[in-house]
């Protein structure tokens, strides 16, 4: 029963996980599409109404940065990051995994490291507005602090997956 259990527990996770990952996607892809949008509205407002509208460049600096840093945290997740991993790659196993593992600790710490001093950003900003939106300057730390708890929590899936045996990479090299 208790094996039953951890198997539960351990679909569990992983669904989180995902769900969290799939958030990330739509947020991101949303995102995007209403950068698109108001950039046309952008050109449609200086060129036909004669009239720019000021606030879209303050509203799509705030998009990038969901879209930027929400996609940094997928590509945690699914194992589509930058990174240098022709070392890892052309390694015997044993140094493979021990390069797995260095990585996934220090994304993890990486991770937890910027979650915590983007709230402190996020805290310190909170007073002052965004120009022309009238909204705290602290949101723009939001999408940061995000990006620091999710690659937290995907990297420590990709420990959890390293320690039950499970290699992810092997479909990448062999």
């Amino acid at each position: 029963m208790s094996l039953e259990n951890n198997t539960c527990k351990k679909q569990l996770w992983e669904r989180l996980l995902d769900r969290l990952c799939d958030l990330c996607i739509v947020i991101s892809g949303v995102s995007l599409v209403i950068l698109t949008i108001i950039f046309g509205w952008l050109v449609y407002g200086r060129y036909v109404l004669n009239a720019t509208p000021t606030w879209v460049e303050q509203v799509s600096l705030l998009l990038i940065m969901f879209i930027a840093f929400l996609g940094a945290s997928v590509g945690i997740h699914k194992n589509t990051h930058l990174g240098v991993s022709l070392f890892r790659e052309i390694s015997p196993r044993p140094v493979r995994k021990t390069f797995e593992l260095i990585s996934y600790l220090t994304l993890a710490g990486f991770g937890l490291v910027m979650m915590v001093n983007s709230y402190d950003l996020v805290m310190f900003k909170w007073g002052n507005d965004i120009p022309l939106l009238n909204i705290p300057e602290g949101i723009r730390a939001i999408p940061i602090m995000l990006c620091g708890a999710f690659t937290f929590l995907f990297s420590l899936g990709h420990l959890v997956h390293f320690f039950k045996g499970v290699d992810e990479t092997s479909s990448l090299v062999e």
